[in-house]
């Protein structure tokens, strides 16, 4: 059986704020609204379906790119002057990419916040395959 994330709900302060970062920093497709729902898509598999809330839990969502796509994003994040870190502990010392792991094995890993607090990574794999 093969099972995989289709899309996740993310709770937001301000839906046009949301909108217009995952689109323009983090260079997501914006769909348009669904059954509620501003829907981001992240890849052709995979949907932020963002709704909006007063006061939503942080959620940490780490984004695997290739190496071209993460230089890009990256090069947004910081011409936006986005605050952006080397680790979770620590997403706001503008330095960077840090070392860490993720399911494919070592990364370089970019930290920082989206407009409602949520911690975000962007990483990328040493060894594609």
């Amino acid at each position: 059986m093969v099972v995989q994330l289709d899309h996740t709900i993310l709770e937001v302060e301000d839906l046009a704020d949301s909108v217009a970062f995952y689109r323009d920093v983090v260079g997501f497709e914006h769909r348009g609204r669904t059954a509620g729902f501003e829907v981001i898509l992240v890849s052709p598999d995979l949907a932020l379906d963002l709704t909006e809330g007063s006061a939503p839990t942080s959620r940490h969502l780490a984004f695997a790119m290739d190496r071209s796509t993460f230089e890009s994003t990256f090069d947004r994040i910081r011409a936006a002057d986005i605050s952006y870190g080397n680790a979770p502990s620590s997403p706001t010392n503008r330095r960077g990419p840090g070392r860490s792991a993720g399911v494919h094995g070592a990364t370089d890993s970019v930290y920082f916040h989206d407009p409602s607090g949520h911690m975000l990574e962007i990483l990328t794999y040493d060894d594609p395959a």
